[in-house]
């Protein structure tokens, strides 16, 4: 039976596939709260355990995870010299001088292998103590009960883990992995451990008592490159502030103590470093200084010595002055001759220009915007000729454009510029000749201060060449001297400023993990993991379960609510409200019964048909009980049972099947041949009879109409338990023909998607009476409505039997 129902189902989705995509629309337009509300409710428990489960991962994390301190300190580096109070620090001063810029450099010297082989030789980081505990082993640093001495001939022993288990606090056993096979035998302290691979010996510590027995202890020896790799990740220089030359040193471990020692050292070798790099490079400087005097002290004694030589041979001392004054005035005759020269070659260029009638193209340029020198001549006269002359050459070039070359007025402006143009010749000839005159006026005197020149002995360039190496030598030795002193004071005066404003601290807590954000992360994985639980049921949610969504989903009004009925599991659908009269099931259907009679108040007969979607919705179950319920109120009804395909409603009162209603409409059986009895007496049935091979045209068959006009004389109601319209057509021809049409939706069952169908249907069939029931909603489904009445309320109202349930069934049916 499950199986034709799937079937049956597939076969439902699959025609309804043209509307589904207009469904899932509809159903996202809003957000279902009561849905929500419901599906949060039954995955609360499923909340809380992933909640809990967040919150164990959180502490089996913190179990299992090693806790890591962090040791602080932060330097101030700057160095200062006393030599700028003296009065000599100068540039030099500015030299020494630590800048902001400089405190990467000094970040990475901290961070070399230059600090780490100082570290090495000064903490015991080749060798790593551990004791065992329940969960993790704890590094001994400093407090190991035993020191290691070693010589490792072989390589492959580094990084080795060694064991120990102590029989007495003087006797133990070794143990370790030697080229895949295990070494393991028993020593004494101070004993040497001779192999072929190494040499060990053994020694106690202060720390050594008898409390070591029974512990598991292991050391590890580090190689060079595993040591510098530990630093490197453990060690973290930053800049706090480069304005005051801050920087921080931190390093991380699991060892509080071992952090914070290795940060003091880092300190203190850091100073030594910076003391001994700044020694050096004062040497260094200082030797370069003291052979840069002697060198340049023998050149100045050379030039002193020919200077003296020269000076006793020619008896003259100022020379130089002399040749300095005439120099002074070759340069500035030099400078009024090429004035001239410009100016001269500035006319001839005008000149040009007039005699080719090209002063100016066009009538918004100026001269002085054509001819940018003309300015320089400082002459006026020049200037407004040859304005006047470009003027009219100007205006014959747009007067020639009107008029032809033999007009009079052409030929009067061409006699005009040829004027003009003549009388400027004339002046710029004049101009250019005098000019002329005055560059030859100073190219004599040129000539005269070249010929005294000539006539100062050639001692004067001979006193220059000897007084030129005289001077620099004589300066260079003075700067280097000085440089000597200045620097001699700077190195007395400068010390390293290396001040520890926060001494390496001591860690008190770890800085990972951190609890409460451990614990945090779990709780906030296990919400959301909660509430994606809560969203992917919401959305795989695609059954009606209450009658909230009934009413939004569809157009047809609501009769009622059929609670689930839990007395007893029935394989097929029977009469329970005669053996059930007070239970919640009889008291839902007699308010089903009543709604009826209000919607069929005028009319004393009344053919009710019972539909649904697909099989297994309970139609069958709510006709036979509708029926009872009816029949109970003193109205005589009968049911028929129209699914012929799959007859249900002779199963409910145990009846056969082996006459009925497709006997009656073949004419092979009379009405009142095929009307069965039940335990009420006003409730009759026909069953479906046997299966026809067209039970569609055997409902259009006008025998059907004779047939319900027939126990219309008889009856007052005629129950029709059709088949369902989600997969034939024959419940719609029986709908058509019922006063009032029931459609069965049933809880946690009906997919949303069938709502749609139902609006189908009554948009279709314009089937405005059409009514729907909620069958097998449990009380999660009552819940926003008042149908249902009675059920759950007045507690031992009802005779239902009420078993008792244990602690375990109360909290799955709290969740469920």
């Amino acid at each position: 039976m499950a199986v034709n129902e799937n079937a049956e189902l597939e076969e439902l989705i699959r025609n309804a596939g043209g509307n589904e995509a207009e469904v899932e629309d509809d159903e996202g337009a809003g957000l279902d709260l009561v849905t929500l509300l419901l599906v949060a409710r039954r995955s609360l428990i499923w909340v809380v355990l992933l909640i809990v489960l967040g919150l164990t991962g959180s502490w089996l994390y913190l179990r299992y995870t090693k806790p890591v301190y962090q040791s602080l300190s932060i330097l101030k580096i700057d160095e200062k010299t006393e030599a700028g109070a003296l009065g000599l620090g100068g540039a030099l001063t500015g030299d020494i001088r630590q800048s902001g810029n400089k405190l990467s450099g000094e970040i990475e010297l901290i961070k070399s292998n230059i600090i780490y082989e100082h570290l090495k030789d000064s903490l015991a980081l080749d060798v790593n103590y551990y004791v065992e505990g329940t969960v993790l082993e704890n590094e001994l640093y400093g407090l190991s009960p035993f020191k290691v001495n070693y010589k490792i001939k072989d390589g492959s022993l580094y990084n080795t883990r060694f064991d120990l288990t102590f029989s007495n606090p003087q006797q133990f056993r070794l143990s370790y992995q030697y080229k895949g096979q295990e070494i393991s035998a028993e020593y004494r302290f101070g004993q040497p451990i001779v192999t072929p691979a190494m040499e060990l010996v053994l020694a106690s510590t202060p720390w050594m008592n008898e409390s070591v027995v029974g512990k598991k202890y292991f050391f590890v020896i580090n190689d060079d490159g595993t040591i510098s790799n530990y630093l490197n990740k453990g060690l973290n220089v930053q800049v706090v502030n480069p304005d005051a030359n801050t920087i921080q040193i931190s390093f991380t471990d699991f060892n509080p103590s071992k952090a914070q020692a290795i940060v003091n050292k880092i300190d203190t070798v850091y100073l030594q470093e910076k003391l001994a790099q700044k020694q050096e490079v004062t040497q260094r400087q200082l030797k370069f200084l003291e052979t840069q005097i002697v060198e340049n002290k023998d050149s100045l004694q050379g030039a002193e010595k020919n200077l003296e030589k020269f000076t006793d041979r020619t008896k003259t001392y100022d020379v130089r002055g002399d040749l300095a004054s005439i120099s002074d005035k070759l340069l500035e005759q030099e400078k009024e001759r090429l004035q001239l020269q410009q100016q001269i070659d500035l006319l001839d260029e005008i000149v040009a220009l007039v005699e080719s009638n090209q002063l100016t193209n066009s009538e918004e340029a100026s001269i002085s915007e054509s001819i940018p020198g003309l300015k320089q001549l400082g002459d006026e006269q020049v200037t407004q000729q040859i304005n006047r002359l470009n003027d009219l050459q100007w205006n014959l070039r747009r007067i020639l454009r009107s008029y032809q070359p033999t007009t009079f007025t052409v030929q009067q402006l061409q006699a005009d510029v040829n004027l003009v143009k003549k009388s400027t010749q004339r002046l710029l000839q004049q101009n250019r000749r005098l000019l002329a005159q005055q560059l030859s006026e100073k190219s004599a005197e040129q000539n005269e201060l070249k010929n005294k020149l000539q006539q100062i002995p050639e001692l004067a360039t001979q006193q220059t060449r000897l007084q030129r190496p005289f001077e620099l030598y004589q300066k260079t030795y003075t700067r280097l001297v000085e440089k000597k002193i200045d620097f001699g004071i700077a190195i007395a005066g400068t010390t390293v400023d290396f001040q520890i404003l926060s001494p390496a601290s001591n860690p008190g807590a770890p800085i990972a993990p951190v609890r409460m954000v451990v614990y945090a992360i779990g709780l906030a994985v296990g919400i959301v993991l909660g509430l994606g639980l809560i969203a992917i049921r919401y959305l795989m949610h695609n059954t009606v379960t209450n009658v909230r969504e009934l009413e939004r989903a569809t157009t047809a009004s609501v009769l009622g609510v059929i609670p689930t009925y839990e007395k007893e599991k029935m394989s097929v659908s029977k009469l329970v409200v005669d053996k059930s009269p007070k239970s919640a099931i009889s008291e839902s259907i007699r308010s089903i019964r009543t709604n009826l009679d209000f919607i069929s108040s005028a009319k004393k007969k009344r053919l009710i048909s019972v539909t649904s979607t697909i099989s297994g919705e309970g139609k069958t179950f709510v006709t036979v009980n509708l029926g009872g319920i009816i029949a109970l109120s003193g109205q005589r009804v009968i049911i028929l049972d129209l699914d012929m395909r799959k007859p249900k409603v002779n199963l409910a009162f145990s009846a056969e099947n082996i006459k009925g209603v497709s006997t009656i409409l073949i004419d092979k059986h009379t009405v009142q041949e095929c009307v069965q009895h039940t335990s009420i007496p006003a409730l009759d049935f026909i069953s479906a009879g046997p299966t026809p091979p067209n039970p569609s045209e055997l409902i259009l068959n006008a025998r059907f109409d004779e047939m319900i006009a027939e126990l219309y004389q008889q009856y007052d109601v005629i129950l029709i338990d059709t088949p369902p319209v989600g997969l034939v057509t024959d419940g719609i021809l029986i709908m058509r023909k019922a006063d009032i049409p029931i459609y069965i939706v049933r809880a946690n069952y009906s997919k949303k998607v069938f709502l749609k169908n139902i609006n189908k249907i009554i948009r279709a069939n314009n089937f405005t009476r059409l009514s729907t029931i909620l069958n097998d909603a449990r009380s999660s489904g009552l819940y926003g409505y008042g149908y249902g009445y009675g059920y759950g309320y007045g507690q031992g109202y009802y005779d239902e039997a009420k078993p008792d349930k244990s602690l375990v069934q109360r909290l799955r049916k709290q969740f469920s």
